[in-house]
């Protein structure tokens, strides 16, 4: 997502900024740090007409952005379906979408890569990215660091890699088999202790010996 960045707005975000005295126009390139784009569809303009007096000032609002050509041009459809036509397969113009309809948001949340932007009391607010988004910027990280025919040659290399760590641990194991035998040692040391042994009990016996004489 780069400057400028592509606001998509429904006819409910325009009815909440005017309900909360928000200047759309000054205030969102502030909260977003750059510059924008504010644009919708003509089908919430035209759901927006076909709701009357109630949403006018609604209208008003929303006339005053851009219109962003949309593929229902001879049968309007709702606002709702307009906006999630217009950020279908992967939303390749990266659109933010801002909108006060919960169903609309729902549905915005199980798409990767589509922030959302809503009104809370009398601020704006940018939602936390979704689970799906997380796992698209992962993938794309992953997939930008390490190229497809790159990850092939380090699964060759791993495998050579582990053959020959392997053949290495073989050779040290010959090595270790033709070193002295620790339990050769341990025997000495006993047949020592033996050995040690002895003339005290002959001693014992010498001295038996005397007393019974």
């Amino acid at each position: 997502f780069r400057e400028p960045f592509q606001v998509l707005l429904d006819g409910t975000f325009c009815q909440a900024a005017l309900r909360n005295k928000i200047q759309i126009r000054e205030q969102l390139p502030g909260y977003l740090g750059g510059a924008t784009q504010l644009c919708t569809t003509r089908c919430v303009l035209k759901e927006l007409e076909s709701l009357g007096k109630a949403l006018y000032g609604a209208k008003l609002i929303a006339q005053r952005f851009q219109v962003r050509n949309c593929s229902h041009h001879k049968d309007p459809v709702s606002g709702l379906a307009c906006l999630l036509s217009m950020i279908e397969e992967g939303n390749p113009h990266h659109f933010f979408i801002a909108t006060q309809d919960q169903d609309l948001a729902n549905k915005v949340k199980k798409k990767a890569g589509v922030p959302l932007l809503f009104i809370i009391q009398n601020t704006m607010v940018l939602d936390k990215p979704s689970p799906k988004s997380l796992a698209l910027v992962q993938k794309l990280q992953t997939d930008q660091l390490v190229p497809e025919h790159q990850k092939q040659n380090i699964v060759q290399l791993k495998e050579k890699e582990g053959l020959a760590k392997r053949e290495g641990e073989k050779r040290r194991k010959r090595k270790r088999a033709g070193g002295p035998n620790p339990l050769s040692c341990l025997k000495k040391k006993k047949k020592k202790t033996q050995e040690g042994q002895e003339p005290s009990a002959e001693k014992k016996k010498r001295r038996k010996r005397k007393r019974n004489r």
